[in-house]
């Protein structure tokens, strides 16, 4: 079992592995200008990093196998925020709709 010191040490390191990874593209960040290309094709990072996390999710609720139906609260949810979002452009209502179609669902399909 780790004692108290040692998860402060790992802790420790951790940050300190992740400052010395960081650092140097806080430090040089001002000096480098990417490419145009490169600069419009890094805008689509975190669209596309956030896809790849909540897709499975969406798709694979219980982490086994695609539910790819109208019992799948997470799928149907999505899809009705998606529609709210590409009507409305508005973040809330496609937040507030969204979970509430999901909290129904849960209800409805148990």
């Amino acid at each position: 079992m780790m004692s108290e010191i040692d998860i402060a040490l790992m802790i420790g390191g951790m940050a300190l592995i992740n400052l010395a990874i960081r650092w140097p593209v806080y430090l040089f960040a001002d000096h480098v200008r990417f490419p145009p290309l490169i600069e419009r094709a890094l805008a689509f990072v975190p669209v596309t990093v956030l896809t790849a996390i909540i897709v499975p999710m969406i798709l694979m609720p219980g982490g086994a196998e695609m539910q790819i139906d109208w019992r799948n609260p997470y799928l149907v949810a999505a899809i009705v925020a998606a529609a709210i979002s590409w009507r409305w452009h508005k973040l809330m209502p496609t937040i507030i709709i969204g979970m509430a179609v999901f909290v129904l669902m849960r209800w409805l399909v148990g």
